[in-house]
């Protein structure tokens, strides 16, 4: 294959090889994140996409910190970028065992950074120089476009025409080394791309609009670009593409407020792409045995906060009890309460008194904290209406009914709080108000019943005497 491009007096043939894609050469794919500010949902979706393609084709997964603005990117941005990734599980596959890393992928490896790969951008910018596709422009290093429309093949789109705008017919050249001697995003982009092998490039469409710039930059470098994917952006409810300042646009948020990953990840993936049957409980294990980029759907995709609070929600009542008393204890221990020094049984029980009841784990410490600390402070609602001086001798008899079972049980417990109701004549309302807030301190929370058992006989007991201690 043979590409014109066009310069001032004569034409330029670049000789292209294209490489073997597909069978006989194995994917690789990237991640090329700027660190100039918090991961965008819309960044962690296009990380995903390009895990998921990896991974399905059995090929390698790249991570690449795009840092050359030096004035814009910051350390705790790489950071929280990394973080990020791994949090969701998006291990990446290969990358410098030295240089600015603050942990690992997997292995002892870091991504690459950008800044590190100045000696590489100056042989390429040399070679454009002697191959006559980029000159010396009043301190800068202009690339010499090609004057014809430019082709753009894509895996989702289709095949896009990209035409000169009247302003690039006048001078379709452009800038690849400002004249602070920064080489630009497009140069940076296409070799790096090229230097690492990269064979499919899936990214938002809102670069689509740069793809003309980088598949005549591969040409000019005389090798064939990699295969385009860009796949839909994501828009908010009114239909406008969601932007940093969005709500739900950051992917910290959701690590803050205690969504769990995988439920994340299985949103993410609903966000342009859908497994047959309308499913969208789909286990990321078997996302990465149905995904493919023919399947990537072409219009933009709405991103609702709702339903991804029921997918969480979804996945929490589902996990397996070690997974959800692994995140439950990072949840407990961000807000500082622990869970050393209690039996493993009591733990289960607690947990599992709680796990269908809450839709995020950052409810969870206020939800049931009270298993696992001593209970000092009532709702004050609660307290006003059900600690008051005739509510003491009813709440006196329950705890001592409670206090003389030899049997501690859910179903036990029911039938004694149901009894001493009948024998003082109350609703059974009137005493379960009083015992809830006596035993976790708050109005709300697990099933009464089920956590007075999981509470035990002692802890339940103490607790009333506490609360009738201060009725007066």
């Amino acid at each position: 294959m043979t590409v014109g491009v066009g310069l001032a007096s004569k034409t330029f043939i670049a000789k292209v090889s294209a490489p073997e894609i597909g069978n006989t050469m194995s994917v690789r794919v990237r991640f090329a994140p700027s660190p100039t500010g918090y991961l965008h949902i819309g960044g962690a979706r296009t990380a995903l996409f390009n895990w998921l393609y990896a991974r399905h084709t059995g090929g390698t997964f790249v991570l690449r910190i795009e840092d050359t603005d030096q004035a814009r990117n910051s350390q705790a941005a790489v950071d929280v970028i990394l973080n990020g990734l791994r949090w969701l599980g998006l291990d990446w596959d290969e990358g410098p065992t030295t240089g600015a890393v603050t942990g690992p992928s997997k292995g002892d490896f870091g991504p690459y950074f950008q800044s590190a790969r100045g000696e590489i951008y100056q042989k390429r910018i040399q070679e454009l120089k002697d191959k006559g596709f980029a000159y010396d422009h009043e301190g800068a290093v202009r690339f010499r476009m090609q004057r014809e429309p430019v082709l753009i093949p894509d895996l989702v789109v289709g095949n896009v025409t990209r035409e000169l705008t009247d302003r690039e017919k006048m001078d379709p050249d452009f800038v690849i080394v400002r004249s602070d001697g920064v080489p630009v995003f497009h140069l940076v982009n296409v070799i790096d791309d090229l230097e690492m092998k990269i064979t499919h490039v899936i990214r938002g469409e809102d670069h689509l609009s740069n793809t003309a710039k980088h598949i005549a930059l591969f040409q000019a470098f005389g090798v064939e670009p990699p295969k385009y994917a860009h796949i839909p952006l994501i828009l908010n409810k009114d239909k406008s593409k969601m932007s940093k300042r969005d709500t739900g646009a950051s992917l910290t948020n959701y690590m803050d407020e205690g969504y769990a990953p995988e439920a994340v990840l299985n949103y993410l993936c609903l966000l342009g792409w859908s497994p047959k049957g309308n499913r969208e409980i789909v286990p990321l294990e078997e996302v990465v045995q149905l995904f493919d980029l023919p399947q990537i759907i072409r219009h933009n995709a709405g991103f609702d906060l709702d339903k991804l609070h029921w997918v969480n929600g979804e996945y929490i009542r589902l996990m397996s009890p070690d997974r959800f008393e692994t995140l439950a204890r990072a949840a407990f221990g961000k807000a500082g309460i622990s869970l050393d020094g209690f039996a493993p049984d009591y733990i289960g029980g607690a947990l599992k008194s709680c796990q269908e009841k809450i839709k995020h784990f950052s409810e969870l410490p206020l939800f049931g904290g009270f298993y696992f600390k001593e209970v000092t402070e009532y709702d004050s609602a609660g307290a006003a209406k059900d600690f008051v001086a005739e509510a003491k001798p009813r709440i006196q008899k329950l705890r001592d009914a409670f206090a003389a079972l030899c049997v501690f049980d859910a179903a036990t417990l029911e039938a004694t709080l149901k009894s001493v109701a009948v024998e003082v004549g109350v609703k059974t309302g009137i005493l379960v108000h009083p015992t809830r807030l006596a035993t976790t301190g708050r109005t709300v929370g697990p099933s009464l019943y089920h956590l007075l058992e999981v509470l035990g006989k002692d802890r339940v007991v103490k607790r009333l005497d506490a609360a009738l201690a201060r009725i007066v």
